[in-house]
């Protein structure tokens, strides 16, 4: 088998999804309804983290709102070096709330001791690298995962505990109720090293099976 590939652009993500389809026959009725997705990337290192924990339980316009805000007080995307020198006055001026302003500032702490390196990250296989990012305060293996594949376009990455992949599975291949993490983790061994193609795919589905069925996606 292949190994995994660096996400980089959209021609390098349809490449990956014609050998996710090769993969798993069942996969070309996910595409017959929702179409080929986009790519979805979001910024890299520390910022990308940033991003992916200010959006945490908040619509995507609200957390755009606030990502943008945080950049205006903090004068530019958020380093750890600007972040942990910022006073928690200046954070709530951003939109960030208490409790993400503990998390952000420990994650930021914990890389500024090194704690966690994340230029390691890029070296190590997709579950590995995502373990190893949970030794981050703060940091599940969901928003493990998330870093993984869309702030470093890893093609492997696949995140199980999403509850919209979970529900989309069991849309797509008949199962009773909603796939359990442990289930999809096992039905998405036989997609790698493209776990993380499949998972914009279920995305997608997700989204067009709701928009069909008239349903909040």
């Amino acid at each position: 088998m292949m190994g995994e590939v660096h996400l980089s652009d959209q021609a390098t993500f349809e490449a990956a999804l014609d050998r996710l389809l090769a993969l798993d026959d069942r996969l070309h009725a996910l595409v017959a309804e929702a179409g080929r997705p986009p790519l979805r990337r979001r910024a890299p290192d520390f910022a990308g983290l940033v991003n992916i924990i200010i959006a945490q339980q908040l619509s995507v316009a609200a957390a755009r709102a606030i990502s943008a805000r945080t950049e205006q007080v903090l004068g530019g995307p958020p380093t750890v070096e600007v972040l942990l020198n910022a006073s928690p006055e200046t954070l709530k001026a951003g939109g960030l709330s208490a409790p993400k302003i503990r998390t952000l500032t420990g994650i930021a702490r914990a890389l500024a001791d090194r704690v966690v390196d994340l230029a390691h990250v890029e070296a190590m296989e997709a579950d590995a690298a995502a373990d190893y990012l949970t030794r981050l305060p703060g940091i599940g293996r969901w928003t493990a995962d998330i870093y993984l594949l869309f702030c470093l376009g890893r093609s492997d990455a696949f995140p199980e505990g999403d509850l919209a992949l979970q529900v989309a599975a069991a849309d797509a291949f008949g199962l009773p109720g909603r796939a359990s993490a442990l289930g999809l983790k096992a039905i998405a061994e036989d997609w790698r090293p493209y776990r993380g193609v499949a998972a914009h795919l279920l995305w997608a589905y997700y989204g067009a099976r709701r928009a069909r069925l008239g349903a909040p996606a």
